[in-house]
């Protein structure tokens, strides 16, 4: 697997120090150390210093840290956390709503994940997006829902948000970014549910997906692989394309550079 390539990314509690390690070997494309949703307030900082203490005993681990909100008063603490260590690779920065709070984020020096789940983040989004630092943008589908005021779950619900995903990929594509990633799935024991929203996700453009158990990893990896009716065709067109004509004809289609670039992104899904 290329390491640019992110089709999971593992959020792990800063108040269980000890399931990084096992976090990171789970599979998980990236791991996220998490000092937001997954720590209560009254251990802010105990969480904090867990992170600061399990970087420093283990200099070799690379994570990703999502830090606390930007109006959050652990914020600034969290920052400076992340740009004392080089195991830091990144920062997943909640409730993005701004440029001004990208500038923040990257003061550190660390590339920037924004996590779009409101509706001021998804209206600055085009600016959020083209920000400097900013590395890939990743959904965030439950807070969204919930600041839009959606019915959770119902066929209107699942319409906004799928606006709002096109959205996301959209500013994705012209800032150049990579892949994003959807949000959470949160139902642990659905993997039925989360294979079929890791592939919509996947057949609307998005890179891989946010996740919250061990469980989930494997999951996504295969729900993101292609099908082999996919391979088989694009096998084909590869085959084809090798004899150098730029345009051709292939079971009665006509195949050019698009269609062949398709094939391409299929066979590279396949690795």
């Amino acid at each position: 697997m290329n390491p640019s390539i992110v089709r999971t990314a593992l959020f792990v509690p800063a108040t269980r120090p000890e399931r990084i390690p096992k976090a990171i070997a789970t599979g998980a494309d990236r791991v996220i150390v998490d000092l937001e949703d997954a720590v209560q307030e009254n251990l802010k900082e105990e969480a904090r210093d867990n992170l600061d203490r399990f970087l420093t005993e283990n200099p070799d681990a690379r994570i990703l840290v999502r830090v606390n909100a930007p109006d959050h008063r652990a914020h600034t603490a969290d920052l400076d956390l992340c740009r004392r260590h080089i195991g830091v690779t990144g920062i997943l920065l909640p409730k993005a709503e701004s440029v001004a709070q990208v500038a923040a984020a990257r003061s550190t020096t660390k590339p920037i994940w924004p996590i779009i789940e409101s509706a001021k983040g998804l209206a600055a989004l085009t600016l959020i997006a083209q920000a400097e630092g900013v590395e890939r943008l990743s959904f965030g589908s439950l807070d969204l829902g919930l600041d839009l005021n959606l019915t959770t779950g119902s066929t209107a619900a699942e319409e906004i948000l799928s606006h709002a995903r096109y959205t996301v990929l959209l500013c994705t594509r012209i800032a150049n970014l990579a892949p994003a990633l959807d949000g959470v799935f949160p139902s642990i024991q659905d993997t039925s549910g989360l294979h079929d929203a890791v592939q919509f996700a996947r057949n609307m453009g998005f890179g891989g997906a946010l996740c919250i158990h061990p469980s989930q990893v494997e999951v996504i990896h295969q729900a993101l692989k292609p099908s082999a009716e996919e391979l088989h065709w694009a096998r084909r067109i590869i085959e084809a394309a090798s004899s150098g004509e730029g345009v051709f004809v292939l079971d009665g289609e006509m195949v050019d550079a698009p269609v062949i670039g398709r094939a391409q992104s299929i066979l590279m899904r396949e690795k």
